[in-house]
C-alpha cells in the first residue's frame, strides 16, 4: 500500500471530507418514494479506468491476488443510458498464480433514484458463457486526491456495494486507481467513513454493518499483475 500522504483532497462531498450514501435498497425513503441524491454524481470519465480492488467482503478474493476492474466506454442505449465494457481480472493464489478473467456490460439504471443521468447505479450482466448472470451494483462515494500546488491527480478511490448474484453474495469493495492500492491516509479514511455510514443506519442496515465487521478484508497485492495478451482475451 503506497504512503505517500495526500495533498489536498477533492471527493463526493461538496463541503470536503469523505462522504459516502447507502445502497439505494436500504435508503430510509426507498420503499415510499425515490431516495434523495446524497453524493455528486461522477462524470464517466472518472469511471473509465483500470482500478485496484485493495478491500473486499468478497470471500472468492481471499485466494486471489491482483484483483483489477476495467471500465471501458460503450455506446449507450436507445434512451441514452451510459453502457461500460466490465472486465474484472485477478491471479490466483495457490498453483501457478493463473490469471483469470469475468466480463460484463454494465448498463445506468436511472429507475431507483428516478434521476436521469445516475452514474452511480449500475446494472450488469455477464457476458460469453455468464450470459445468463445479472447483478445490480452501485458507486456509494468517491474521490480524488490532488497536488495542492500544480492541481495534479496524485490517486483516486470509489466505494462499491454490490448485489447478489447466482455465484456470490451481497458485498462491499474499495477501489483505488494506483497498482500498488490507496494511499494510507486516504485508505484509513475510506474504510472509517464507511464504519460510521454502516454504524450509523440502526436496524436498516444491521446487515450491512454485520458484513462489515465480519467480512471486510484487505485484498493481497503482489506487483507486477500478470498481463493478458490482448489477442487472447475472453469476452
Amino acid at each position: 500500500m503506497a504512503t505517500t500522504p495526500p495533498t489536498t483532497t477533492t471527493n463526493s462531498s461538496p463541503q470536503g471530507g469523505i462522504t459516502l450514501r447507502l445502497p439505494y435498497k436500504y435508503s430510509h425513503s426507498h420503499r415510499s418514494s425515490p431516495p434523495p441524491q446524497t453524493i455528486p454524481f461522477p462524470p464517466l470519465d472518472f469511471l473509465h479506468r483500470t482500478w485496484s480492488v485493495t478491500h473486499s467482503t468478497l470471500s472468492m478474493w481471499r485466494s486471489a491476488r491482483n484483483v483489477r476492474i476495467t471500465y471501458q466506454p460503450l455506446p449507450p442505449t436507445a434512451d441514452g443510458r451510459p453502457r461500460v465494457d466490465d472486465l474484472v481480472e485477478y491471479e490466483s493464489l495457490s498453483g501457478s498464480g493463473s490469471l483469470k478473467t469475468v466480463s460484463g456490460v454494465d448498463t445506468g439504471n436511472w429507475d431507483l433514484a428516478n434521476i436521469k443521468d445516475d452514474t452511480t447505479s449500475w446494472d450488469w450482466r455477464g457476458s460469453g458463457w455468464l450470459f445468463f448472470v445479472s447483478s445490480h451494483w452501485e458507486i456509494l462515494g468517491w474521490g480524488e486526491v490532488k497536488d495542492a500546488e500544480t492541481g495534479e491527480v496524485k490517486e483516486r478511490w470509489v466505494v462499491t456495494w454490490f448485489a447478489p448474484t447466482l455465484f456470490t453474495k451481497e458485498g462491499l469493495d474499495v477501489y483505488s486507481d494506483l497498482r500498488e492500492g490507496g494511499s494510507k491516509e486516504v485508505v484509513e479514511g475510506v474504510l472509517k467513513s464507511l464504519k460510521e455510514l454502516v454504524e450509523g443506519g440502526g436496524e436498516r442496515t444491521k446487515g450491512l454493518r454485520e458484513m462489515v465487521e465480519r467480512d471486510m478484508r484487505e485484498v493481497a497485492i503482489s506487483l507486477p499483475w500478470k498481463e493478458r495478451a490482448w489477442g487472447n482475451e475472453i469476452r
